[in-house]
């Protein structure tokens, strides 16, 4: 290799290893959660390399490094998930991701704005972003690198909240079920809602309850333990199944999708809990197939049913919109992570450009002090229009190959450039 040959085109990197619900199940994103304490450990360890942050979610836990080397910035985090997890390499690898530079920002940026989440769109995941990365400058283990990518993720996730609606439309059965509730009973932050069943599908609806920051949220299974565990996942309370009655006299929301092929709850069961409810109004929705709540449900006065058809029509109607708005945001992802990247490419330009023009202004400045016999003959008038004249000079001279190199530098070659441009005028190096 020549002195002008780069080994790599970056001397910067970012790197992102992790996992999320798209890869793992539950259990093993329980493992490599990282809460606070843990994450006070992990990331100066982490920082070593040069800087880190630990993003760990319920759906997500993701290490990201700066440094010189992808592979040791890579094993690096590898190792701190395989100590977490209680795992051999070969198990744990198969599940992890690893993304690098752009696309590590991208992948950040879209989680940002909610387009990585179980549900697409939702919000708090911003918050939880912004967090990951207010403990890691509290630890000092963020640097000028992920300062500027956390940043940039979290100014992502705004735009994407305001200048697209994904909001306005469901993508699932679960979404459509919370958002039609609240069209009818109000804001589900003043509403308490009954969960029936503890599945995959209760699990999404609890979700999505979350996300609408639900007053109160009761879980009730045929399997106690199970309900207990989602409870606690979602600051929720479990009640079994067959103390459905006492639980349906303060709720204003049932929704029901267990897995029985056998009706949950009868319309005379229904009757009796209208009985003692004051005459306030209960929305139900059952999103089992087959259904568990009796369709006579839907005859007693101040019960409104819904079942699963009548909520894929509404998730139906909505796909065009909320397609173009996913489109919206990808496209706004897409500019944010070439704007990072760019500016991580030029990284390894500026010092170069820097210490060009340190070097031609010391020149510039030594050729005036070797004059400085004749030129103190000048007025102070005539010495300010000297200066002024050898600065326009320097400046004009180096116009050219900083825009060029500025222009590179949202290249991979770049670095390239940038390492030419020391060798041809000996930057950095001692007087020979």
């Amino acid at each position: 290799m020549t002195e002008l040959e780069v080994s790599d085109p970056l001397s910067t990197h970012v790197v992102m290893v992790g996992l999320s619900h798209q890869e793992a199940p539950v259990d093993l994103r329980e493992r490599l959660y990282v809460g606070p304490h843990r994450a006070r450990e992990i990331c100066p360890r982490c920082a070593e390399e040069r800087e880190a942050v630990v993003l760990s979610t319920c759906n997500r836990t993701e290490i990201y490094l700066v440094g010189s080397d992808v592979d040791v910035a890579t094993a690096l985090a590898f190792d701190e998930l395989a100590s977490l997890a209680g795992l051999g390499g070969r198990q744990l690898r198969s599940v992890l991701s690893v993304r690098v530079d752009g696309e590590a920002a991208e992948h950040l940026f879209a989680v940002a704005g909610g387009l990585e989440s179980m549900l697409v769109g939702e919000t708090q995941i911003l918050g939880q972003v912004r967090e990951a990365h207010r403990l890691a400058l509290e630890l000092q283990a963020s640097g000028p690198v992920l300062n500027r990518l956390f940043r940039q993720a979290v100014q992502t996730g705004r735009r994407i909240r305001s200048e697209t609606r994904l909001l306005d439309w469901p993508t699932s059965v679960p979404s459509a079920t919370t958002q039609l509730a609240e069209s009818v009973v109000g804001p589900l932050d003043r509403s308490s809602a009954l969960v029936i069943g503890a599945g995959r599908m209760s699990e999404l609806v609890l979700l999505n309850l979350a996300h609408r920051r639900c007053r109160r949220v009761v879980i009730a299974n045929r399997t106690l333990a199970r309900a207990q565990e989602l409870a606690g996942r979602f600051g929720a309370e479990a009640v079994e199944l067959d103390r459905l009655e006492d639980a349906l006299s303060e709720i204003d929301l049932v929704i029901s999708c267990t897995a029985s092929a056998e009706l949950v709850l009868s319309a005379d069961e229904i009757q009796r809990a209208a009985a003692g409810r004051g005459g306030r109004p209960l929305l139900l929705m059952d999103i089992a197939v087959p259904r568990d709540l009796d369709t006579a449900i839907a005859r007693i006065r101040g019960c409104y049913l819904y079942n699963v058809d009548d909520l894929a029509r509404v998730v139906a109607s909505s796909r065009v919109d909320r397609r173009c708005e996913l489109t919206r945001a990808r496209a706004i992802v897409a500019e944010e992570s070439d704007k990072f990247h760019d500016w991580l490419l030029s990284l390894d330009v500026v010092p170069a450009i820097t210490s060009l023009r340190r070097w031609a202004d010391e020149i510039r400045a030594g050729e005036l002090r070797r004059m400085e016999g004749k030129l103190a003959r000048l007025s102070p008038q005539e010495r300010r229009q000297v200066e002024s004249l050898t600065v326009q000079i320097v400046n004009k001279f180096l116009h050219e190959p900083t825009v060029r190199m500025k222009r590179a530098a949202a290249e991979p070659a770049g670095a390239t450039y940038a390492g030419a441009v020391q060798h041809l005028f000996a930057l950095g190096e001692e007087p020979g």
